[in-house]
């Protein structure tokens, strides 16, 4: 059989995988700091003798978009958007360290923060809980401050910070969770000074129409990919037919 069947049966197959990945980001356009994944294929060459013209396609490390999402004005005082590259740190499904930039907390029954999705926000000392209190603050640095219970206006009382970091591209990967992780050898500190505005938060930046746009050339090309799948299946098979009738 013609071996050109195996390259577009690769092309085909990169091509799926790139489908699922822009229909994942068209899927979170509406999610708070989604950060769309990126489409990224790769020629490899196939080692061995012979002239090299075969070069199946493979699927390289995506990453994802570093840029910024609108930011939507809530006025909640648990709705936080973070400035430039930094991230929130929350505990992962794995109890290890992760980042978001998905802002909308929330107090759960036993006075933890958590994120909308259900991860502990994490603070100095691990994950952050709040005692009873008549009003709760976050201040731009991530300082959470409340009115004890029984207390005056005037008494407030700081009973954490939260913990930012800052990470530029290439210091995060996107874990299956959708959460993000520090790369291998890379240690991410606190990050200093105002890094978050309260009472707005910070949508995907997915773009919609570019994705629509991406998904349709990529149906495309799995199309043409099946075609040329067919075409070698047919010259295998008219040639297996001209060497039997000789």
């Amino acid at each position: 059989m013609d071996k050109s069947i195996y390259t577009a049966m690769s092309g085909a197959r990169s091509t799926l995988q790139a489908q699922a990945t822009v229909a994942n980001n068209i899927a979170n356009a509406q999610t708070t700091g989604f950060r769309a994944g990126h489409v990224v294929t790769e020629a490899f060459q196939v080692p061995g003798y012979g002239f090299a013209t075969r070069m199946p396609t493979v699927q390289s490390t995506p990453g994802f978009d570093h840029s910024a999402g609108s930011i939507r004005v809530t006025g909640g005082d648990l709705d936080i958007a973070l400035h430039g590259d930094n991230w929130l740190a929350v505990m992962g499904p794995d109890g290890e360290e992760a980042y978001t930039r998905a802002g909308e907390l929330r107090l759960n029954e036993n006075g933890m923060l958590m994120t909308a999705s259900g991860h502990p926000v994490l603070g100095d000392n691990g994950p952050i809980a709040v005692p009873p209190n008549q009003r709760l603050s976050i201040g731009g640095d991530g300082t959470i401050s409340i009115q004890p219970l029984g207390q005056g206006p005037d008494v407030l009382a700081d009973v954490g910070r939260i913990r930012t970091v800052a990470a530029v591209p290439g210091q995060l990967d996107r874990g299956a969770d959708g959460l993000m992780r520090a790369v291998d050898g890379e240690q991410l500190f606190q990050a200093p000074g105002q890094v978050m505005t309260v009472g707005a938060l910070e949508g995907s930046n997915v773009d919609v129409a570019g994705s629509l746009v991406q998904m349709i050339e990529l149906a495309r090309q799995f199309e043409l990919q099946v075609k040329s799948i067919k075409a070698a299946e047919e010259n295998a098979r008219s040639s297996t037919t001209l060497l039997r009738s000789s």
